[in-house]
């Protein structure tokens, strides 16, 4: 009982982050009212979640968003920001970012709160399919708006116009909604994304965040930088009683015993909360924390003796 109290105080602190945060970069409250987007000087600058340039609340660019747009020339300033932002943002946060700083991440963690006779915690085939969210990133963020240019050298955005449910949810939907002319214009490219997006909303409510594991881009730009992010965790083996509890409740399905810095690891604590001897840590660590850890646990067992 104390630990499910305990989840539940995680989840509540957790869920106030992201909400504050998503309002935060969203704090156009009246794009939503006039059906216009935010084009002030905040737009040209990246946020570090999946958050749509469309988004009528927007106060920042989508950092998907803008790859897609410079990645086939270095003559755009932008590409090489984005890529000082992506080795910034990943080597100090890493996944930190999907557990408390993306809003499509927020909205997941919401739907999954929903009573389902049965969620669906892995199936057969899970860890294949965690593959192709690198698939996306490849063709559809890199390989296709690196060669299918506009005439003034700009990227196809192949991820935000054919996939992103994200863009669908905060911009797609807002933006016809208020726009009487933009509704005459809905055509197959508009059902298209309302069919992913119904998808991804059904799938969230049976399956913890199925877009962050199997889909998302940025999770898996930020997921090459976990094992050296600055922000880390770290599992005591000499507090560590190897009972299984983190395993049992990790809700992306990993092993933090074994790999607590896994790339699939969204850093959202219920690890920590659930060890019953505090062998996990986290937080901003530079160097090994574990080895001191375990030294001066050492020590006060002899001294003890």
């Amino acid at each position: 009982m104390a630990k499910k109290n305990q989840l539940a105080k995680l989840f509540s602190r957790r869920n106030g982050i992201q909400a504050g945060w998503a309002f935060l970069t969203n704090a156009n409250i009246s794009g939503f009212f006039t059906g216009k987007i935010y084009n002030g000087k905040l737009k040209s600058l990246c946020v570090p979640g999946l958050n749509c340039y469309s988004c009528p609340g927007a106060l920042g660019s989508c950092p998907i968003g803008s790859l897609q747009a410079v990645v086939g020339s270095f003559e755009y300033q932008l590409s090489f920001y984005l890529m000082g932002f992506f080795l910034l943002v990943g080597s100090l946060l890493g996944r930190f970012v999907c557990g408390f700083l993306c809003p499509f991440g927020f909205v997941q963690d919401l739907l999954h709160k929903i009573p389902f006779p049965k969620k669906i915690k892995t199936f057969r085939g899970d860890k294949s399919l965690r593959l192709l969210k690198y698939f996306i990133l490849l063709v559809f963020v890199l390989l296709i708006p690196m060669f299918v240019v506009d005439a003034i050298g700009g990227g196809s955005p192949a991820f935000c116009k054919w996939i992103c449910p994200a863009g669908m949810l905060e911009g797609g939907i807002p933006l016809v909604s208020s726009n009487p002319s933009l509704q005459s214009a809905v055509g197959f490219l508009f059902t298209w994304k309302l069919v992913i997006l119904i998808v991804t909303i059904l799938l969230s409510i049976i399956i913890y965040r199925p877009f962050c594991k199997y889909i998302c881009p940025l999770g898996t730009i930020y997921a090459l930088f976990n094992k050296i992010s600055a922000y880390h965790y770290t599992v005591s083996k000499t507090t560590c009683i190897s009972c299984g509890k983190c395993e049992r409740e990790c809700p992306m399905n990993i092993d933090p015993v074994k790999q607590c810095n896994h790339g699939e690891c969204v850093r959202c604590g219920v690890c920590k909360t659930v060890c019953p001897t505090g062998a996990i840590t986290s937080g901003f660590q530079f160097g090994s924390k574990e080895k001191s850890l375990d030294k001066r646990r050492i020590s006060d067992i002899k001294a003890k003796n």
